[in-house]
């Protein structure tokens, strides 16, 4: 009996071990729901349109580089809202701090759905439900999308997805 109890213990502090070595996210700003720093300014919003501190760690091996990304599936246009894109995050970058300025990094910021390069804040339509803004960091197999800040969000989304080894999100939400 006391093989079996010192066998499951051993099972039991495996997984839990290989549990902490998955990829995770945290925000010091971001809760179950946006504040007004994380709204965006324009389309009827009245936003500071900051974006949040996020750090990330426990990448999986074979990691050579990240992508961040932000997304509201329940936009009304059939096909979500993208309202971040960030890639060629290089492997010794863990986080951003609030309101980062990535004009002096290699990280690529990628056209947006409100036709901007850089961070656009919730804004869902006014009487509309709660919206679910995912935050995702994604680990990746590459060092680098070759693809420029003009890039499409479905196409860059497209290239990190193909290329992901890991990912985690946390989801904020935000309804007017």
């Amino acid at each position: 009996m006391k093989k079996i109890i010192i066998q499951c213990l051993v099972i039991i502090g495996l997984g839990s071990a290989l549990l902490a070595d998955g990829l995770s996210l945290s925000s010091t700003d971001l809760k179950g729901q946006l504040s007004i720093d994380e709204v965006f300014n324009g389309f009827g919003c009245r936003g500071k349109n900051i974006s949040p501190e996020l750090s990330w760690s426990h990448a999986p091996k074979g990691t050579k580089s990240f992508a961040l990304t932000v997304y509201d599936p329940d936009a009304p246009t059939g096909s979500g809202w993208w309202h971040w894109l960030v890639f060629n995050i290089d492997t010794q970058t863990m986080g951003f701090e609030k309101g980062v300025d990535l004009s002096k990094s290699l990280a690529v910021q990628s056209m947006t759905d409100f036709g901007k390069v850089g961070f656009g804040g919730a804004c869902p339509p006014e009487g509309d439900k709660d919206h679910q803004y995912i935050f995702t960091i994604h680990a990746l197999d590459i060092e680098k999308i070759d693809l420029k800040s003009s890039a499409n969000p479905a196409l860059v989304g497209y290239y990190i997805n193909a290329h992901t080894l890991s990912k985690a999100s946390l989801i904020s939400y935000y309804g007017r």
